[in-house]
């Protein structure tokens, strides 16, 4: 049996509907840096992402619809974000803003300090990822953070969009396409060294 596995995220989200606030911990744990980082290579704006961030936990508190069982906690909870976030940009238009904070938070705050090469090279590498994101359409960059940052199948990622899976694929493929070129030509990058 699998009583040795885990609690999955949907049996979590029903121990914390019945009051285990460890299980509402452990289900943040889990989701909070992917959220956190799709909602920030989306928007570009720190300040943003924590505020739908938090809105989209607040949301999954408050709301007391069941999560259907055709549909992982997870691709929810990003749904979650994702409408939020449109919602905003609907509320006070779209503005896209530097990434420049979004490189700040690529690693977990618990991963050991690297010393000062390491942090140069990782700082001009993340420069270089930021900008090849940059460069994607708003579509071909939000399917690539979504498989990336939010480890989601691509089948979730139809679900979670609203677009047909092979639109999915596409989109995905066309992403990894541009990045890769853009990654490995050092003359594509527009950034100082």
């Amino acid at each position: 049996m699998n009583q040795s596995l885990p609690d999955d995220d949907a049996a979590l989200l029903r121990r914390y509907r019945h009051g285990d606030a460890a299980a509402f911990a452990e289900l943040y744990q889990r989701h909070r840096l992917g959220l956190f980082r799709f909602l920030l290579g989306l928007c570009g704006d720190h300040a943003l992402a924590e505020e739908v961030f938090q809105d989209t936990w607040m949301s999954l508190i408050r709301s007391q619809s069941e999560q259907r069982e055709a549909v992982q906690f997870k691709t929810w909870l990003y749904q979650i974000g994702r409408n939020r976030l449109i919602d905003h940009w609907r509320k006070h238009g779209r503005h896209q803003t530097g990434h420049a904070e979004y490189d700040e938070q690529q690693h977990a705050p618990h991963d050991p300090q690297p010393n000062p090469e390491q942090l140069l090279s990782l700082s001009r590498d993340q420069q270089r990822l930021q900008a090849a994101l940059k460069d994607l359409p708003d579509e071909q960059r939000e399917v690539f953070l979504l498989r990336a940052q939010g480890d989601l199948e691509l089948a979730e990622i139809a679900e979670l969009t609203q677009i047909p899976a092979e639109t999915v694929k596409s989109r995905l493929r066309y992403a990894l396409q541009k990045l890769r070129r853009l990654l490995a030509d050092p003359a594509a990058e527009e950034l100082p060294v």
